[in-house]
């Protein structure tokens, strides 16, 4: 999540029969994305309305490898073109192969870096922010405190590509739960700017075993330690731990048959989302007006005003800090009154 706001493009090419692929026989959308989770399943409102408007192309996503399942399930993308960079930057290159892409669509960020490296493949059409260090891109105008999923639904619509930010469930994956039921801890982040201390998830873990809720705790490939330290804490069976980065089709599995998912900002909350899972998301250096959910009672949002931090900062935000144990068990009570069915996923 929390892709860099500035970042590099010559002007789409006009005038060319559309770019057909190797088999001459479907024009190609390329879209670049090449974040994390979260910021895929932000983007999924705009693909699914690039799927919409271009319905005979072929859609190529340009984005982490590991995300092709996730990029396969919006049920918008039809191929996965890996590219990624550490600390999410731009692409150096993209490997893309055969004719031009008929549309190439920058969904990274707003600067002349990922602007330039889509122009490079000379597009028929370019759709971009518009920015000052590529004055020859007539996009719109980029506003920092917009949404994430709003923003590239209204980068679409400036090109009179409808895009609703409300079109983002997924369909639950066939595999089975391995905890049903369960409150999902998820300790990491992107940053350690948004991490919760472990102790308080550790808290959260003790007070709802307490009550006869089962809770398991989740991690990344390289959060095991984390994961294992809360599991001690929380004095957690080994049947509750799921370290190490579980495949996607098992995390989604267990996510959307969650009780609820308590995390920071970070891909988890947006997984959760797209299933229809309650979420209580603990905001801080950035505001929920940014990355939070969408409004709906199954969703807790939890955050104190304050100046901006760091994103990918290495040290945990002091707005964060301010979030205590209780006040998230208080939202997860919260989660239990009755509310509207969930939404029908795709």
């Amino acid at each position: 999540m929390h892709p860099p706001t500035a970042e590099t493009a010559r002007p789409a090419r006009g005038g060319r029969e559309p770019a057909r692929h190797d088999g001459g026989d479907r024009p190609r959308v390329l879209v670049l994305r090449a974040l994390g989770l979260g910021d895929l399943l932000a983007g999924v409102p705009a693909l699914r309305a690039l799927r919409r408007a271009y319905p005979g192309h072929e859609l190529v996503l340009a984005c982490p490898a590991e995300l092709a399942p996730v990029a396969a399930a919006t049920g918008a993308v039809d191929r996965v073109l890996p590219a990624a960079e550490p600390g999410r930057a731009v692409p150096r290159a993209l490997d893309w192969t055969g004719p031009p892409p008929d549309v190439a669509v920058d969904l990274h960020g707003n600067g002349p870096p990922s602007h330039r490296l889509l122009a490079r493949l000379r597009p028929r059409r370019l759709l971009a922010f518009a920015h000052p260090g590529t004055p020859e891109i007539e996009g719109p105008p980029w506003y920092a405190e917009e949404h994430e999923r709003d923003r590239w639904c209204r980068l679409l619509r400036a090109y009179g590509i409808d895009a609703d930010p409300a079109d983002l469930l997924l369909p639950r994956p066939d595999t089975p739960s391995p905890a049903p039921g369960a409150v999902v801890l998820h300790p990491g982040a992107g940053a350690p700017s948004r991490c919760w201390p472990v102790e308080r998830y550790a808290a959260v873990a003790e007070a709802l075993r307490a009550r006869g809720r089962r809770v398991v705790v989740t991690g990344g490939a390289d959060e095991a330690d984390l994961v294992a330290r809360l599991a001690k804490l929380a004095g957690l069976p080994d049947t509750d731990v799921f370290g190490g980065g579980l495949p996607h089709d098992r995390l989604s599995a267990l996510v959307a048959d969650a009780h609820a998912v308590v995390s920071g900002d970070t891909g988890i909350a947006h997984l959760a989302v797209a299933h229809a899972t309650p979420t209580v998301t603990l905001f801080g250096p950035v505001p929920p007006s940014r990355w939070g959910p969408p409004p709906h009672p199954r969703h807790r949002a939890l955050w104190h005003p304050g100046p901006d931090g760091d994103p990918h900062g290495h040290e945990a935000d002091p707005a964060l800090l301010r979030i205590t144990p209780d006040a998230v068990l208080e939202a997860l009570h919260a989660l239990d009154a009755p509310h509207d069915a969930p939404e029908e996923a795709p």
